[in-house]
């Protein structure tokens, strides 16, 4: 099949011979030819959970909170499960702070090592303790105040009063300590931003007042400057206040399509709260600078067998604009994976190069037009930065020339560029193929597949061809 259809302008008649009329003849047109694939790219899309690309997938219906502490083995055959980009992993309070003052970073360092082994980046989340994994016993018997009582209906679980100050002091001290060690790390995806209530989640029948809350929000903020965090989204004032500081946004039960609740604390999600809370806390416009992430309540099987509307689910995620997509690392249903092919073409950003215009002939040390029009065919930006550049290579040279472009801005819908690039000095003449590619800041190298024909083993799309040419 044809890489792309290129042509060259040739001269307008309107124009008297000279040197406008050469230059119409010195145009390259490129439009490359548009694929249906679904794309790996950074940042986005479904993620695995608790293990890496490549190792056996949870059963259809279970999955376990428990994050990995060891070296995981690959699966005998191919997982019945998509190739992803993001791995996520998260861990309790009792298993990396065993002691007080002693971390077990070594849980997290090697996590880091296995996303980056999987061709992954890796997004966490640290917690304090779940209704079945207890807070640290040397924090239960620090003197820190407790929120319930033995006798209580839930008495069997130690649960924590969240505005006394030793928790704030304890659980900061983690959350410091974790900050100084990992962010910026370009191999880190994301942060949650966990405090409160059973798996972090940020809601609790001992929810404190919202001054505590936010105390509890700034620890991340302070320690995590540098780094993607995602702020938990059942508190109203809470989420509000979390991402009006610079937090994308996450919620835990995706496909909840029950329409009634007696449980206060597991109201009726999707047809009752996540929509309106959406509006109320003023998050609608949050995705344009900070990701959204959603993931599944139960599993996809778990929407199936309890006969949920699949395509009111994924249409509610693209209309909240999302990116990630945590499915608890269990397989689609057979049945559904077309619907699922087709949403993970629309989740997080799909980048279409849909014309390119450049000079035939270019002299060295000079400056050459060029044009891009591009489409973000998904529902969302990229996030993170990376470069667009065009490279010039031949059998003796190569150079890859930057585009002075911000793709973070490019939302969905079409964006240009209509400029111009400097042809280095020290370029040899002769023929050159063109290639574009956005690279990736950590290795200089094409990071980012488009959704158009022409990619070549390097990862760089091969566009035409043009001559270096000296005065």
């Amino acid at each position: 099949m044809p890489i792309a259809k290129i042509c060259c302008a040739g001269i307008l008649l309107t124009f008297p011979a000279g040197n406008r009329a050469m230059a119409q003849t010195n145009v390259v047109v490129v439009r490359p030819k548009a694929i249906q694939d679904v794309l790996v790219n950074p940042g986005m899309g479904i993620t695995t959970f608790q293990r890496f690309n490549g190792q056996e997938p949870n059963p259809p219906l279970k999955w376990s909170e428990v994050g990995p502490v060891t070296k995981l083995p690959q699966a005998a055959t191919k997982p019945d499960f998509p190739d992803t980009s993001v791995a996520y992993c998260r861990w309790y309070w009792n298993v990396l702070e065993p002691e007080p003052g002693r971390f077990h970073w070594e849980i997290v360092d090697l996590a880091l090592e296995e996303a980056r082994a999987h061709g992954q980046t890796l997004a966490i989340r640290l917690m304090p303790y779940s209704n079945q994994d207890p807070l640290p016993e040397w924090y239960r018997n620090s003197g820190a105040r407790r929120a319930n009582k033995l006798t209580d209906k839930d008495g069997e679980i130690w649960q924590p009063d969240f505005s006394d100050p030793l928790y704030l002091k304890y659980w900061g001290e983690l959350v410091a300590e974790a900050g100084k060690r990992y962010d910026g790390n370009p191999y880190l995806d994301s942060v949650d931003i966990s405090s409160a209530g059973y798996w972090g989640e940020g809601w609790s029948p001992y929810m404190p007042a919202f001054p505590y809350q936010k105390a509890l929000i700034d620890i991340w903020l302070e320690a995590f400057p540098r780094t993607i965090l995602l702020m938990n989204f059942d508190e109203q004032q809470a989420l509000t206040y979390g991402t009006q500081h610079g937090a994308g946004w996450r919620l835990d039960c995706l496909g909840d399509m029950r329409t009634s609740s007696t449980s206060p604390y597991f109201p009726a999600e999707m047809l009752e709260i996540y929509p309106q809370q959406v509006v109320r806390a003023g998050i609608q416009d949050v995705w344009q600078h900070n990701p959204v992430s959603l993931e599944t309540c139960y599993t996809v099987a778990g929407w199936k067998e309890r006969g949920y509307d699949l395509d009111y689910i994924l249409e509610q995620a693209l209309r909240w604009h999302v990116s990630t997509v945590n499915i608890k690392s269990a397989p689609v249903p057979s049945e559904w994976r077309s619907q699922f092919d087709t949403f993970q073409k629309k989740i997080g950003y799909r980048f279409n190069l849909r014309r390119l215009e450049y000079a035939k002939v270019v002299n060295p040390g000079s400056m050459m037009p060029v044009h891009m029009w591009w489409l973000n065919q998904g529902v969302a930006p990229i996030y993170k930065e990376f470069t667009v550049a065009m490279q010039l290579k031949s059998s003796q040279a190569a150079a890859a020339i930057p585009v002075p472009v911000d793709i973070r801005k490019w939302l969905p819908g079409d964006a240009v560029f209509d400029g111009t690039l400097f042809v280095p000095q020290n370029l040899p003449e002769g023929n050159y193929d063109v290639r574009v590619g956005i690279l990736d800041p950590r290795t200089g190298q094409p990071a980012i597949r488009l959704a158009v024909e022409g990619r070549q083993p390097d990862g760089w799309y091969a566009m035409g061809s043009l001559t270096v040419k000296a005065k």
